[in-house]
């Protein structure tokens, strides 16, 4: 009896061995099956087209920005320091290059965790294992996804290299601070690309990935420098370094955020960059420009665009100051004066520099090429330019004296009804006092400190920017005449076909008159402003090149005569704060009548800049002394002289059939001496004015070329 439940005892293991055993392999392999049925394709790694950033260069080719929703650049294994590679291999797997992805040692102490502590814990993954979790799963804490990682593990050991493997993970793993892959990596910590780095730069970026916010040197130094010194440590017992060398590199600094030079250069030309994003983002698409790591080459001048910021920010700071009273007066909270800056090559049309307000960060409209102001004064040279396509010259006289109209509704226009002091007693007799300043009825347009000169040329106007010349010259040649010269010259805003228009009372952006502008620069020729030179995909392949737009738009004698006449308004007009840059240069200020709008826009042969100050609220005004040449010229005159520095001194180009005579100012006819006040006037061929006999010296032809020169 005792035999027979004895044998029954021993038959019941056997008969459990020889069923659930089977059973547990079958349902294993079932289990593997499914596991296997699941795992992404190796083909996604060989199609595997990272997400990277895309890269913002300036007209020097330096890097100065980037748009990514990773911050990305790929660096093949050749450009990656053996030093970086080992560093990795010395703290993250140092079984690397013997391995076969996995690490018996690596997983027996992961599985001796999880029993210790009761649940799933990390630990063992060599650098395939964390490159396969990193670029196929997820990072949940699952026995089913630890035993998909070693099955794809196994897979990119048999089809890839050792070599081919560490490339992936070192541009694939993350470092903090948005930074993705070891280049990336590289410029943010160090402002250098990766090639560059020296063994305790590599052993700091090897440092990171483990716990990338928390061994982030610019978060956590202490802990930052001690994972460093570990690293150098296993470097050194593995004999990759000596102990010279891991002391030596001990002692070095961790990097400084403040002292890194790609991000004090990020910290520039932030509406420009965000010009650049809008244009690129209709025209390529967001998840392209973020993602396909396009480089992008640039118009922007560094130089210049520090020089714009500095420029505007100082002076704008101070008037700041000098405002308080106005506030503290009308118990109203202070408001920050707003001012923007934009500057072109006039022979390219390349935008060198924009600055767009005070600051991005507060708010991102930019006054440069979104706000519509009121012009002013700095809409005349289009007048001007108009009148001398009509035959008039720079020594046309004009009549500076008041002005009175009278709108006429039946004709819906403004006719003239006085020019004369006995013409205004009498309408002053005859029209109430409220009449004459309603300008629904009459328009008496003002100069500026009601100062009047009777007969000037038309040089002496532009100068000192006289308003009743300029009224007198658009009611000759028509309003529509204006217009059209202004768009031909790069003006896209709706202007009014009204005499007003002489005081620039339509709104325009910056960037309009900076373009037209240029027009004078160039001799006519109206180029199309542009920001990209040529855009590259990730593989270097060309995608868009940049080709000039020209157009000729105003002959290039007409352009010299106003460019000639703009140096009169630096020389001796409202311009004057320019005269401080000491080169040729050429210019018009504009102050609206409410004071809210100050400009100045000028130029130089290889710069045209303008500047534009006000505040955002309208009903703010500027103060009456805030003029712009009191306000705005001096900006633009220090923004000139940071952005040209150390630049040669170019001259502006005349052209043929310019002829060169001494005019009488009182007259505006030709005179044969030197006397006071007469001066050398250009002209285009044929239209020199009838000769004056005044004063008793001949002036010869030599006589005039020499003083031309010195003009």
């Amino acid at each position: 009896m005792q035999k027979g439940i004895s044998k029954k005892r021993r038959t019941i293991p056997f008969i459990f061995l020889a069923v659930i055993i089977p059973l547990v392999i079958l349902c294993a392999g079932f289990i593997l099956e499914n596991l296997l049925i699941d795992l992404p394709s190796m083909s996604q790694l060989e199609n595997y087209t990272p997400s990277l950033s895309a890269r913002i260069y300036d007209k020097d080719n330096n890097l100065v920005n980037e748009f990514f929703t990773e911050r990305r650049s790929f660096a093949p294994i050749d450009k990656i320091p053996q030093d970086l590679q080992n560093a990795f291999v010395s703290i993250e797997d140092n079984d690397f290059y013997e391995h076969w992805g996995v690490s018996i040692r690596g997983i027996m102490r992961a599985v001796s965790r999880i029993i210790t502590k009761a649940r799933i814990a990390e630990g063992g993954s060599t650098i395939t294992q964390q490159l396969a979790r990193t670029m196929f799963l997820t990072f949940e804490k699952k026995i089913s996804r630890k035993i998909k990682e070693i099955l794809l593990t196994i897979q990119l050991e048999t089809i890839y290299s050792k070599d081919e493997i560490m490339q992936f993970y070192v541009n694939q793993i993350y470092f903090g601070s948005g930074a993705y892959g070891v280049q990336a990596a590289a410029l943010t910590y160090f402002g250098k690309n990766v090639e560059t780095l020296n063994l305790a730069e590599c052993a700091t970026l090897a440092a990171i990935p483990k716990s990338p916010n928390y061994y982030n040197p610019f978060r956590n130094a202490q802990a930052s420098l001690l994972r460093r010194n570990l690293v150098l440590s296993r470097m050194r017992e593995l004999g990759y370094i000596t102990k010279e060398q891991e002391m030596e590199a001990r002692e070095a600094k961790l990097p400084d955020k403040s002292e890194i030079d790609q991000d004090a250069l990020k910290s520039k030309g932030h509406y420009f960059i965000e010009y650049l994003r809008i244009m690129l983002a209709s025209r390529y698409g967001s998840q392209a420009l973020y993602t396909d790591g396009l480089s992008i080459y640039t118009t922007l001048d560094m130089q210049a665009q520090i020089a714009a910021e500095n420029a505007v920010e100082t002076a704008l700071s101070k008037f700041d100051e000098q405002r308080l009273k106005y506030f503290t007066d009308r118990k109203m909270e202070p408001v920050k004066v707003q001012g923007a800056l934009l500057a072109i090559d006039p022979r390219t049309g390349a935008i060198r520099a924009m600055v767009g307000g005070r600051d991005f960060k507060e708010t991102q409209f930019n006054r440069a090429t979104q706000a519509k102001r009121q012009p002013g004064s700095s809409f005349k040279p289009f007048i001007y330019l108009a009148s001398l396509e009509e035959g008039y010259t720079a020594a046309t006289l004009l009549e500076d004296s008041p002005m009175v109209f009278k709108f006429e509704p039946k004709v819906a226009k403004w006719n003239l009804i006085a020019r004369d002091a006995v013409e205004l007693e009498n309408i002053g007799e005859t029209v109430t006092e409220q009449d004459l300043i309603d300008t629904n009825k009459h328009w008496m347009p003002l100069n500026y400190g009601r100062k009047y000169r009777g007969m000037v040329t038309l040089r002496t106007a532009l100068a000192l920017s006289i308003n009743t010349c300029a009224v007198e010259v658009i009611m000759k040649i028509s309003p529509q005449k204006v217009v059209r010269v202004a768009k031909r010259l790069g003006i896209t805003s709706n202007l009014i076909d009204s005499l007003s228009l002489a005081l620039g009372s339509s709104d325009v952006t910056l960037q309009e008159m900076v373009s037209a502008y240029a027009v004078f620069a160039s001799g006519g020729v109206r180029t199309k402003p542009y920001v990209v030179t040529r855009i590259e995909d990730r593989n270097g392949r060309i995608l868009e090149q940049h080709s000039p737009e020209q157009t000729e738009v105003a002959s290039p004698q007409n352009s010299f005569i106003m460019t000639n006449m703009l140096r009169s308004v630096i020389e001796r007009g409202s311009g004057w704060a320019a005269r401080e840059l000491r080169r040729p240069s050429a210019g018009k200020t504009g102050t609206t009548n409410d004071y809210c709008d100050a400009w100045f826009i000028g130029y130089t042969p290889d710069l045209v800049a303008g500047v534009w100050i006000g505040y955002d609220d309208r009903s703010i005004d500027l103060g009456e002394n805030a003029t712009g040449g009191v306000i705005a010229a001096p900006i633009w005159t220090d923004f000139m002289k940071q952005a040209l520095a150390g630049k040669p001194v170019s001259e502006f180009r005349m052209p043929n059939d310019i002829e060169w005579a001494l005019i009488d100012p009182q007259t505006g006819l030709l005179a044969l001496s030197r006397t006071p006040g007469v001066y050398l006037e250009a002209f285009v061929k044929g239209t020199m004015p009838k000769m004056y006999f005044k004063g008793t010296r001949n002036v010869s032809h030599e006589d005039l070329t020499i003083e031309r020169a010195g003009f």
